[in-house]
């Protein structure tokens, strides 16, 4: 055998054995920014100056930069996704709508991101606005989007990219009650996701793609539904839920990542707090052989990127004159905790519903709602600014009044309790009234108790009422309001209400009445 035959031999052996290697894939992954692209504070809301640079502060793009660069930079094929919820929470989504969240992404290097609910909030028009920005796919396989032309045929169910020379198949999926939970429109039919799912993991399969992960933002716990009942899934890169999943910390909702099967399920709590990072091993055969890692604190450990921070500090210019004016002082800090305010009555809840009521009880209302998933952040201790108002409140939604009969009261609080073990949005916060409920009885039977001033609800008395519009006109189930008579959702935006109210309450001190009890076992 000459020199040259062995040497061709070495290098078919050695070509022979790279392609039976296994494969390394590292994940990282974002989910529910909310615009939060300044540094946030303990409660995930706007985080000062001064603050962050005593190191007191987390996330903020600049430090996302950061990080995601380091990780790229020694993680082997780096991939970084987003869980969707990149819309909506604070004045830069107010001012920019989706101009500097395309920007910001498109300048993190992202490769891939499902559409969560929040991208709905402005209709498909925004949408597709912010679609045609970003220089990477936008998923959603779960609806049928043919009937609504800024849309169809430029929203993908799933898509191929390459990594390494290997094909990972990404699929997008949404809330299915999307419908209700934002403004996507009456053109968008939204699907069950068990079945859409299947559908592209199949098609993909028929097409010779192996390593399939679904961006999911659909919640935790639908995540985990869906790896149950599917097959070929390797990665779920979740959102909606916020959930914070680690491997070392009790207060974690799971283990980071939480394996169903083969199936690897991660997910990053919200707001660029973490950045995901997730190691995934495949065979051969696109088996995933292990999967580790966790998400990575954005904390002052991190430093931030000089270039992003210039460029969020000059998009912030046009805001700081609205933001930085201080409205009222609060003696401590008010509790507007998502895991507070989705199960029970929570300090922000009772502050937004008075201060509603108390604006329009001139007017005979005597009853107030407000979804808990309309409350975004808790305000510190101090000077109020109304750039913190707004961060609590800012979908911009107006004051609806109008009038529905107690009967219809009550079919209300059940839907606002009816999810509350999902930590749904619609759970009511309230003022004039006082409700207690069982989570241990079936939906739609749940409240055992309501009183408004100091008599029981009366079935066929009519009643006024103050909510928002986003409730007002069926949105988290409040399907209920469509028709109430002499409906007028015209009024001021609750913010204004919000921070007026706490004006003249200065200094405000937060409290708890146990307006809202939870009985049973």
């Amino acid at each position: 055998m000459t020199l040259r035959t062995l040497a061709c031999a070495a290098l078919i052996s050695t070509a022979a054995g790279m392609a039976m290697a296994d494969y390394t894939l590292t994940i990282l992954h974002t989910n529910d920014f909310h615009a939060r692209f300044e540094p946030i504070s303990k409660f995930d809301s706007t985080c000062s100056p001064e603050d962050n640079a005593a190191g007191d502060c987390f996330g903020g793009s600049a430090r996302l930069m950061t990080a995601i660069r380091d990780a790229r930079a020694e993680a082997e094929n780096p991939v970084l996704f987003d869980g969707g919820d990149q819309f909506q929470g604070t004045l830069f989504y107010t001012y920019y709508k989706g101009r500097l969240t395309a920007e910001m992404m498109n300048r993190l290097g992202y490769d891939a991101m499902t559409v969560g609910n929040h991208e709905f909030d402005d209709g498909p028009e925004v949408l597709r606005g912010f679609m045609d920005a970003v220089g990477f796919p936008v998923l959603m396989s779960n609806a049928d989007v043919s009937g609504e032309p800024h849309l169809a045929g430029v929203l993908k169910k799933s898509t191929v990219i390459e990594r390494a020379g290997e094909r990972l198949g990404l699929i997008g999926l949404t809330p299915q009650d999307t419908d209700e939970l934002a403004s996507p429109g009456p053109n968008i039919i939204f699907t069950d996701p068990v079945d859409a799912v299947q559908a592209e993991v199949d098609r993909l399969t028929d097409e010779g793609v192996t390593k399939i992960i679904v961006l999911s933002h659909s919640g935790y716990g639908t995540d985990l539904h869906v790896a149950r009942n599917t097959t070929g899934i390797d990665v779920i890169v979740g959102g909606h839920s916020n959930t914070y999943l680690s491997n070392d910390d009790p207060d974690a909702v799971g283990p980071y990542p939480t394996m169903v099967g083969d199936t690897a399920i991660v997910q990053a709590y919200a707001y660029g707090k973490f950045l995901g990072r997730l190691e995934v091993v495949f065979d051969t055969a696109g088996r995933v052989t292990s999967a580790t890692g966790g998400p990575v604190l954005m904390d002052a450990g991190v430093a931030e990127d000089a270039g992003v921070k210039a460029r969020i500090t000059q998009a912030a210019q046009p805001l700081d004159e609205i933001r930085n004016a201080v409205v009222a002082e609060a003696t401590q800090g008010i509790d507007g905790s998502r895991d507070t305010c989705r199960a029970g009555e929570c300090e922000m809840g009772t502050l937004v519903a008075e201060a509603m009521l108390a604006r329009v009880r001139g007017q005979g209302v005597e009853v107030a709602l407000q979804n808990g998933g309309g409350l975004r952040a808790s305000i510190d201790a101090g000077p109020v600014t109304m750039g913190e108002v707004l961060t609590v409140l800012p979908f911009q939604n107006t004051l609806s009044t109008f009038r529905v009969t107690g009967a219809t009261l009550l079919a209300a609080l059940e839907n606002g309790v009816s999810q509350v073990e999902g930590g749904a949005g619609r759970f009511p916060q309230v003022a004039g009234l006082r409700f207690a409920y069982d989570p241990a009885r079936p939906p739609g039977a749940r409240i055992t108790e309501v009183t408004i001033g100091d008599a029981p609800l009366d079935p066929a008395r009519q009643y006024s009422v103050v909510s928002n519009n986003y409730m007002r006109n069926g949105g988290d189930g409040y399907t209920m309001f469509r028709d109430a008579p002499d409906a007028y959702d015209f009024g001021p935006d609750i913010a204004d209400v919000l921070a007026e109210y706490l004006a003249q309450n200065a200094p405000y001190t937060p409290a708890t009445d146990g307006r809202i009890r939870v009985t049973g076992n």
